[in-house]
């Protein structure tokens, strides 16, 4: 059932997933406990589950639970708590939290290198969402240095295809266009709605988005033209 609600979440059926998953954390919690492991990881993807849905104040209070408890029983440098500590980062980020978030996420890259090594999925991971911390701040520079190094690793380690680098060509393209760079923007927006489409579907929410972006870019390079 848990797998199946990751299945949704990947899809973008968020209201599916989120039922599923609520339904899992409820049994899990009768069965194994509040602080069992597969409890908290059920918590965890209910979480994620309402961030995709802009629901930020209950995402918080599951994210919050789950980074404590996991802090508690496994220790802070555990592969699971920096999972949670990077989760709540992203949250407050979503709240625009900048100070909360930056500090979170810059404590969770450097623990992830000491721990996991440069170039761990979980690491590049982090240094996207602190790339979107500066962003949404304005400090379109320092995003598109950090976007750039995650979008090359991510490709060199994963694979042009894979939705992870997929996720940094946007991220990429939506900080070139912040610092008006439209030609730039509109070639890499392109390109990773082209591969989002293929890999993910043009019903996939995250190519929804790339397409929407990239019209609106494109009209709006038609009218600066005329």
């Amino acid at each position: 059932m848990g797998n199946l609600a990751l299945t949704y979440s990947n899809q973008g059926r968020w209201k599916d997933a989120e039922e599923l998953n609520l339904q899992v954390m409820e049994a899990r919690k009768r069965v194994l406990g509040e602080e069992h492991p597969n409890t908290l990881s059920s918590m965890g993807n209910l979480a994620s589950t309402y961030s995709n849905q802009g629901r930020w104040k209950e995402a918080e209070e599951l994210e919050v639970q789950v980074m404590e408890t996991r802090k508690s029983m496994l220790g802070e440098e555990h592969p699971s708590t920096l999972a949670s500590m990077a989760n709540l980062a992203s949250t407050y980020s979503n709240q625009g939290r900048w100070k909360e978030a930056e500090e979170l996420e810059v404590q969770v890259i450097e623990t992830r290198k000491r721990v996991l090594g440069e170039e761990h999925p979980d690491i590049l991971t982090s240094m996207g969402n602190l790339a979107l911390a500066y962003r949404d701040q304005g400090r379109w520079k320092e995003a598109e240095e950090l976007e750039v190094q995650v979008m090359e690793t991510r490709k060199r380690v994963l694979g042009e295809e894979h939705p992870d680098t997929l996720t940094s060509m946007n991220n990429l393209a939506f900080a070139l266009k912040f610092q008006s760079r439209n030609e730039e923007a509109i070639s890499l927006m392109g390109k990773c709605f082209q591969l989002q489409k293929q890999i993910l579907g043009p019903q996939h929410p995250k190519a929804e988005t790339s397409f929407k972006a990239l019209k609106e870019w494109q009209m709006e390079n038609i009218m600066i033209g005329l």
